[in-house]
């Protein structure tokens, strides 16, 4: 008889549980478009019209209490909060803590940067000032000197009209005989007139065809690499920049594991302040976020790059092992596959 009444007994508990009216409390942030508080205190967003569906439709009555990530999360770990709701990542080291309903949202992160970047032609004039294309200019330059100089020596003493005088005379006088001949301009003012001249002569034409070529190429590919260093493309680029991004947040680990140098702000909002402020080159987040921000803060001043990374899935945090979970995923999943759902992302994230 008693073994007959436990599974009974257990029905009870689990159906006490989940009963219809009770009281939720909900920890939460401000998490633009996912979880946004107005002035009168009320909580809206993607994520909180969606858990107010979800509790309406199961007879939930709900308490929101404002917290910083780690409260939220600590708190559904130890029991104080039922729920956490907003813009949270489902990740393998969260799961081992706690639980989560099925994901609402994918997305991944993204980067903003200043939207004014320095003109074309403005880069194309500081690469005349990089390094590497200093470098071409002096091994040009050397090169030059050494075709003058061994024409000079056949020529000194044969030809001293031309290639004659003191050495500082005649060396400058082969030096430009060297860059004429290389650049085709060929004035004809010089030509070598022994057999050792005509010789290195013929030499250095067929020479400076090669080296011309070798040397527009590395001058095109410093002013290149000089116009793309200054820009930021994608993830692969974020090692050589400041990077801003917000504390205990998916994107924090990410940098952190990728072994990018990052500062670490309490909110977007500081985060994207430091780009805009030339504190930081960019900021990494979440992309729907970076966006929605930029719209409603920082339109103009700055943009989020089309490329996504290192995907993400939202969902509602509970406590491991909650008997609410299956409810909260049947109602959560029914709604997010109708009309009701895409109404909401587009009031929110407009045609994005």
């Amino acid at each position: 008889m008693k073994s007959a009444l436990c599974p009974l007994v257990g029905l009870f508990c689990s159906l006490a549980a989940v009963a219809p009216g009770e009281t939720l409390q909900v920890g939460t942030k401000e998490a633009p478009p996912f979880a946004l508080q107005s002035p009168d205190g009320e909580w809206r967003g993607l994520a909180i019209d969606l858990w107010k569906e979800v509790s309406e439709e199961l007879g939930y009555e709900i308490v929101f209490q404002e917290r910083t990530l780690p409260e939220m999360l600590a708190g559904v770990e130890s029991g104080e909060l039922d729920v956490a709701v907003g813009a949270l990542t489902i990740s393998a080291q969260r799961e081992q803590a706690m639980d989560f309903s099925h994901p609402f949202f994918s997305t991944g992160l993204g980067i903003a940067t200043p939207a004014r970047e320095q003109p074309g032609w403005l880069q194309v004039l500081l690469g005349f000032f990089s390094f590497d294309f200093l470098k071409a200019i002096l091994a040009l330059v050397a090169v030059l000197l050494a075709a003058g100089a061994a024409v000079w020596l056949f020529e000194r003493k044969r030809n001293p009209e031309q290639f004659g005088g003191v050495p500082r005379k005649g060396l400058g006088e082969s030096f430009w005989w060297s860059a004429v001949t290389m650049t085709t301009v060929g004035y004809g003012d010089k030509a070598p007139v022994t057999l050792g001249g005509r010789v290195v002569a013929l030499i250095w034409m067929f020479l400076s065809i090669i080296i011309i070529s070798g040397f527009t190429a590395s001058i095109a590919s410093s002013l290149t690499v000089r116009q793309f260093d200054s820009a930021i493309r994608g993830p692969q680029d974020l090692g050589r920049f400041a990077v801003a991004t917000v504390a205990a947040s998916t994107s924090e680990s990410y940098l952190r594991e990728k072994g990018v140098r990052f500062r670490a702000f309490a909110t977007l909002e500081e985060a994207m302040e430091a780009v805009g402020e030339g504190e930081a080159d960019c900021a990494v987040f979440d992309a729907p976020m970076l966006r929605y921000l930029v719209q409603e803060s920082f339109a103009g001043q700055l943009k989020v790059l089309p490329q996504t990374f290192y995907r993400q899935d939202y969902g509602f945090a509970l406590a491991a092992g909650s008997v609410r979970r299956e409810e909260v995923n049947s109602v959560l999943l029914d709604r997010i596959a109708g009309p009701w759902w895409a109404g909401v992302q587009e009031r929110y994230l407009g045609g994005e």
